[in-house]
């Protein structure tokens, strides 16, 4: 495996601006309009556009695109003992720490007379897309069906591709019948997203989509998310991320290891170790190399391998610093104090430390959410998590006294932006509570 390994001491600003940089996302206007097209057919013919598309798309002929109690009971029936286990012990991590996530309603008195609340509550609708491109993706449909069921949204309904045999993945409907939803429909693409954004004959439209998917899923959302007829979507997203930080404790073996788990989702995939030893450096790029070769999916890791970076950084201070710049969606400390370090990270979408603590835990079952920020949003954006399937409101109760105390701050503010009614509804309070007085 031929690399350049980068000495970030030596390079200009510029330079390491231009090493930190993803992989262009170029705007692909044709991807837009024929997501476009797409979102229009389903909003106009529903089911029919629909049903066409999942024969033109996915080569399969469906009469109903929703999966029948019976095709649960097939599903349930032809998983494995040991992976539905596998699928209970991740629901069950997921669900003990996202419950701890529930959030508490707020009641204070801001002053004598003034209560204000905050009241959290459950989105009423929400829509799930699990995505099943080169593999089924059973652990998103558990990062996002737990969550969903712990905020209680009444309603969740859950879309994904059909396989060749017209049936839904059976670990996904195994893993949806675990988490309470009944409302699975066979649909993939920018058409599922269409689909619950606009509502169709049988597919309830919902108020917000969440779920990871290709190029024409994240066009579709951010096209839907921008209709203010549609509904919202969760996050932004793009190719998935790792940064390795290591120094000279490391196991070569166990980066490298790490590095390819992240390679192996896809070729647009960024891997990048940053380590404050460049003979650990060396160690890692043989391991890659021999490690690559026993993978089922090398071609794709090694095609991903091909844009990783390598780069050597003075002292974990600096480390850090560069993370902090690229934010990525997962950060590994692999150094020799990962907890007193983990107070310096700012800008991450999950952490993983110390040489136990892999990024496939994370993905699977430790209990966090893979649902994560990417393209350098974990600057701005957090994971998925309970609070985001749920909404705030805010609620006021004013006594009389409460507001007689207030109204000379409400008039004057009132006063001050020119807007009279609004000083008027208090001001004709005040005189009504003068007579009652009286």
């Amino acid at each position: 495996m031929t690399v350049d390994i980068h000495i970030w001491a030596e390079l200009s600003e510029r330079a390491q601006r231009r090493l930190l940089c993803r992989p262009a996302l170029q705007p692909d206007a044709d991807l837009n309009a024929a997501v476009a097209d797409i979102a229009a057919q389903v909003r106009d013919r529903g089911d029919a556009a629909v049903r066409k598309m999942t024969q033109e798309f996915d080569g399969v002929e469906l009469e109903s695109s929703r999966v029948e109690r019976r095709e649960f009971t097939q599903a349930r029936e032809s998983v494995s003992a040991a992976a539905a286990r596998a699928l209970d012990v991740a629901i069950e991590n997921v669900s003990v720490f996202h419950q701890a996530q529930y959030p508490q309603d707020l009641d204070i008195s801001t002053a004598p007379g003034v209560r204000c609340q905050r009241i959290a509550q459950p989105i009423d609708s929400v829509g799930l897309y699990v995505p099943a491109g080169s593999a089924p993706l059973p652990s998103a449909a558990v990062m996002l069906a737990v969550p969903a069921a712990i905020a209680g949204c009444p309603l969740r309904v859950l879309c994904t591709p059909p396989r060749p045999d017209s049936r839904a993945d059976p670990s996904v409907l195994l893993v949806a019948e675990r988490c309470g939803i009944q409302q699975v429909y066979k649909i993939g693409g920018a058409q599922a997203i269409a689909a619950m954004a606009y509502g169709t004959e049988s597919i309830p439209a919902v108020n917000k989509i969440f779920g990871p998917g290709n190029s024409w899923v994240t066009a579709a959302k951010k096209l839907v998310g921008a209709d203010a007829g549609a509904c919202s979507t969760d996050m932004p997203a793009g190719p998935s991320e790792v940064l390795v930080i290591a120094d000279d404790s490391a196991e070569a073996k166990f980066v490298a290891a790490d590095l390819l788990s992240q390679a192996e989702h896809g070729v647009d995939s960024q891997a990048i170790l940053l380590s404050t030893c460049a003979n650990l450096v060396q160690q890692v790029l043989l391991e890659l190399q021999q490690q690559l070769e026993s993978l089922t999916r090398q071609n794709i890791a090694g095609q991903a391998l091909a844009h990783a970076r390598f780069i050597v950084a003075d002292d974990l201070q600096r480390a850090i610093d560069i993370s902090n710049v690229y934010a990525p969606e997962h950060l590994i400390l692999h150094i020799r104090a990962p907890r007193a370090a983990l107070s310096q990270v700012r800008n991450a979408g999950s952490v993983f430390l110390g040489p136990w603590s892999p990024e496939s835990a994370g993905d699977y079952c430790s209990g966090t959410n893979h649902v994560l920020p990417t393209c350098g949003a974990a600057r701005s954006y957090s994971g998925l998590s309970v609070e985001q399937f749920m909404r705030y409101m805010t609620v006021q109760e004013l006594t009389p006294d409460g507001l007689a105390a207030l109204a000379p701050t409400i008039v004057e503010l009132a006063e001050l932006e020119g807007l009279d009614a609004h000083a008027r509804s208090v001001n004709v309070r005040m005189g009504a509570t003068t007579e009652m007085s009286a």
